[in-house]
């Protein structure tokens, strides 16, 4: 069995000539459905990672083709990748870079309305938190400590690649967009949406 490192991963020029001829592998985007409405690669299907997570073992009857998992940047596609080789898949890819990668590589992406993704968003709330502790910990002693642990925070999720305050963000119902549950997906992978 290869090693998580030694899966094989997929840059978006690779990718954008697979996809050419619309015959490529299965591309899975797991961000969150409001992520995706903003923008997606065309032909790609929205499972979000915690509906992956949660039902891997229904969606390997709808996956035996080759797959490629798509995030923002890499790192949601990889914990995808992780748990569909944990329940048996083969044939996974992750696409270096994720939907930056292939925007800035040019490929096309489909369009919807605007929003912050959850990086900007993690900023927004760890900076802002950082920032009213700091100025409230002058009058309230102790107080500048909130500071300190969003920081330690931060540290571990540049460590682990993880972001819990990200996972946090993502149920909010700005994230969430549309509900995307398992029916709808298997639905969607099955082509009868």
């Amino acid at each position: 069995m290869t090693t998580h490192a030694d899966k094989p991963r997929l840059d978006a020029a690779a990718l954008h000539a697979l996809t050419q001829d619309g015959e490529g592998p299965r591309l899975l985007d797991v961000r969150t459905p409001g992520e995706f409405r903003t923008a997606h690669i065309p032909g790609s299907y929205n499972v979000p990672l915690d509906t992956l997570r949660e039902h891997r073992a229904e969606l390997l009857h709808h996956l035996d083709e080759d797959v490629v998992l798509i995030c923002r940047s890499g790192a949601r596609a990889a914990q995808a990748e992780q748990a569909l080789a944990e329940a048996g898949l083969p044939n996974l890819r992750v696409l270096d870079g994720g939907v930056m990668a292939w925007e800035t590589a040019g490929g096309p992406l489909t369009r919807g309305p605007e929003r912050w993704d959850l990086e900007r968003q993690v900023r927004l709330v760890a900076g802002t938190l950082v920032l009213v502790s700091g100025v409230a910990g002058l009058f309230l002693p102790g107080l500048h400590l909130i500071g300190t642990a969003v920081g330690a925070g931060l540290a571990v999720a540049a460590l682990t690649n993880t972001c819990a305050m990200g996972m946090l963000l993502s149920k909010l119902p700005y994230n969430r967009g549309p509900r995307t549950d398992i029916d709808t997906v298997v639905a969607a992978l099955r082509g009868t949406s």
